[in-house]
């Protein structure tokens, strides 16, 4: 047995997430992106594709990315344990506050960490959950090497993307980044073994304030002002994947 592979060595140190991405949206403005988880998925499709794969009652919940642990309190209900792992130290903050605020101190844990190194120790997780995090095709390789390492037999990782091929937000992400290959991008997800369920929500925000002021954190200028130039209302329907792998 290697040292990383030893249970008392199976938790990465904080300097190996030097590396990580910062988000154009959360870390910037996590007040805007509030708003948005609010009026993410309304009708809980994206949850209900998950529990269609497994249930995460009595589950240890491994929440990748969890940023100011929006997710955490929903998994935390019926979870066994939750950690939510975070790289931005403003963000673990603000989740460990939430998890206090709710009375979860004895169910969630928040870790600082990035998804190359996880803070977890191997053969510890259930279920793994990324959302609109650091897993988005090629390139999240060590990340997919940290959910080999810390999943159980029989757990299931869970990443929600966006499905670029189609909806009305589709059209704006194609547009605003015309590079990004859905075709690819899948082929990429069926390589490494996961399979993809196409998923239809919607964003429904309370004004339309609230509506531009996601969009704008969301795009460049140029492409936010087109977006709100065109189209009026409130929400959008809105397509992604609930991809999937069990272990």
């Amino acid at each position: 047995m290697t040292q990383r592979d030893s249970a008392p060595a199976a938790i990465p140190s904080p300097p190996l997430f030097s590396s990580t991405v910062p988000s154009p949206n959360i870390w910037t403005s996590p007040d805007t992106y509030e708003i948005e988880n609010h009026g993410v998925d309304p009708d809980g499709a994206i949850w209900a594709a998950m529990r269609q794969v497994r249930d995460w009652a009595d589950s240890d919940v491994l929440d990748i990315g969890c940023g100011t642990g929006f997710h955490l309190p929903f998994f935390a209900a019926s979870a066994r344990s939750v950690i939510g792992v975070e790289p931005h130290p403003p963000l673990v903050e603000a989740a460990r506050a939430r998890a206090t605020r709710a009375g979860l101190d004895s169910s969630v844990e928040v870790r600082a960490g990035g998804a190359e190194s996880l803070p977890v120790q191997s053969g510890s997780i259930d279920i793994a959950h990324a959302r609109w995090a650091y897993f988005f095709g090629g390139g999240c390789e060590p990340g997919l090497a940290e959910l080999d390492r810390v999943m159980r037999p029989g757990g299931v990782a869970f990443v929600i993307d966006n499905d670029a091929s189609r909806s009305t937000f589709g059209s704006w992400f194609r547009r605003a980044l015309p590079s990004y290959d859905p075709v690819g991008v899948e082929r990429f997800w069926r390589r490494v073994g996961f399979t993809s369920v196409p998923v239809t929500m919607r964003w429904a925000f309370d004004t339309r304030a609230d509506f531009e002021a996601v969009v704008r954190i969301e795009f460049t200028p140029e492409h936010a002002e087109r977006i709100l130039a065109e189209h009026n209302g409130t929400g959008v329907d809105y397509a992604v994947f609930v991809r999937h792998r069990r272990y």
